[in-house]
């Protein structure tokens, strides 16, 4: 019963998702309802088990949610965003459609803008060029997530996106961690996610078939005069990488931190705090972002900084709390007696080889079942993570490779048809999962299958 109540609720979970309910809401409900099944009761387990890990996950990562999310209100509200989309798509052309529209949402999100400003802010752009060259609609979905849901979320070393930090708390790392292992990443899921769509699309005009009609959400492509130079647009983002680069691999490093905290005028937890300078580069680099972006084009920013910061503060609040309360949903199953045997399979997994394995497939599944990378990476590493700590340690196996799978193997599965990202990004470009669906089911597969051949990879050649 107690297995049934676990599989029920998280059929329940993902279908209530996928029917556009809010997670907030239906986490915990659905959450208690495994606990029912498992004879547990009801409201200790709500206010002793599914809050406080709600809880401390806001305490650890709302900084990186409200930041990101400010710093994409910011670049998109001073136009930076739109100057660097539509420049790159300028600059290619219409013969290179596909690639200019994946390489502008790829560097904005790289930069650390967020994949939904990304999206609203590139789809028109998409929209157009697509129409131009017709290219069936259809494929705007997946060419937009190629840029945005793949290599830079995950794989490219330094990316600022909430999946790449989460690892530095678990193993003490750095968000340019195991750099061959995300570069060989990056080169794969990139010319194989290219290759794909531009087979698609000459598939698709080989049967006559074009942009389309009678669609809906269709943007209308405005002058606008006042965007700021490309030049000055790419500024935030160098900021953001370059500065986290040097305070995580300069300045940090050599910063007496211990010193420091014993000598603090209030009580502070050496271990905490050394574990979070990584976390501290991050913080800061995405405030400078943030001022960067808000001073190159004060003209378009007069009157309308007030809103552009409250709006992305508002939008982390959202962000934060569905995968907080999928967090706190994770932690309610790992409690039942239902799941010991689930967890023990999971961790068992080629048990006397490298964790590197067990660690994708934990992973995998936990982000496969919330429909959040970032979630189900949490919920993973946080039953896990010591014990493939101390695993590595004993086959010879460093803890930014760790880190690198953790990230790559949290970008697989996660994006099934509840996933929020999948459904909004579905939403802007004014087309449903019937259509557009089974090309990022397709960039699904061959992201978490890249996660598992490097893996493969990794055992003959010990690269990271």
């Amino acid at each position: 019963m107690a297995v049934l109540g676990i599989v029920l609720s998280l059929v329940l979970l993902m279908f209530m998702a996928y029917k556009g309910y809010s997670v907030i809401l239906f986490a915990p409900i659905f959450a208690l309802l495994a606990a029912i099944f498992s004879g547990m009761a009801i409201m200790p387990t709500y206010t002793e088990i599914f809050l406080p890990n709600l809880g401390n996950y806001v305490k650890v990562y709302f900084p990186f949610f409200l930041l990101g999310a400010v710093f994409g209100k910011a670049m998109e509200q001073s136009g930076a965003a739109k100057s660097i989309a539509k420049t790159i798509v300028e600059k290619l052309g219409k013969e290179r459609a596909m690639l200019s529209v994946a390489l502008s949402t790829a560097i904005l999100t790289y930069g650390g803008v967020s994949m939904f400003v990304v999206a609203f802010a590139v789809y028109p752009f998409a929209a157009s060029i697509f129409k131009e060259a017709d290219i069936p609609k259809r494929l705007i979905p997946v060419t937009i997530g190629i840029g945005c849901l793949t290599f830079t979320m995950d794989a490219l070393p330094g990316t600022p996106q909430i999946q790449n930090s989460i690892p530095m708390k678990f193993f003490n790392t750095d968000l340019y961690s195991a750099p061959v292992f995300g570069l060989l990443g990056t080169i794969i899921m990139f010319c194989g996610s290219m290759a794909y769509i531009e087979w698609r699309k000459r598939k698709a005009q080989a049967a006559g078939e074009g942009y389309g009609t009678n669609h809906i959400n269709e943007p209308v492509m405005l002058p606008d005069d006042s965007l700021p130079n490309p030049f000055l647009a790419i500024l935030p983002l160098a900021s953001v990488l370059i500065l986290t680069l040097i305070l995580q691999k300069v300045i940090f490093p050599h910063w007496d931190v211990i010193s420091w905290v014993s000598n603090a005028p209030y009580k502070l937890a050496k271990d905490n705090v050394v574990g979070s300078m990584n976390n501290w580069a991050l913080i800061i680099a995405l405030i400078v972002g943030i001022l960067i972006a808000l001073a190159i084009n004060p003209k378009r920013m007069k009157g309308n900084m007030a809103q552009s910061l409250n709006a992305g503060a508002i939008g982390s609040l959202l962000a934060v709390m569905n995968t907080a309360s999928e967090v706190g949903y994770g932690n309610v199953i790992k409690t039942l007696p239902g799941f010991q045997s689930i967890a023990h399979a999971l961790t068992n997994i080629n048990p006397h080889g490298t964790p590197l394995l067990s660690e994708a497939v934990s992973i995998n599944v936990m982000a496969g079942v919330t429909g959040s990378a970032s979630g189900g990476m949490s919920i993973a590493l946080d039953m896990f993570s010591k014990k493939y700590l101390a695993w590595a340690a004993s086959t010879g196996i460093s803890p930014e490779l760790l880190h690198r799978v953790a990230a790559m193997a949290a970008g697989g599965m996660d994006t099934l048809p509840h996933n929020g990202a999948v459904i909004t990004l579905l939403a802007i470009t004014g087309l449903t999962h019937k259509q557009s669906y089974k090309d990022i089911f397709v960039l699904t597969m061959l992201k978490t299958s890249t996660c598992f051949l490097l893996i493969f990879l990794q055992s003959i050649f010990h690269f990271i």
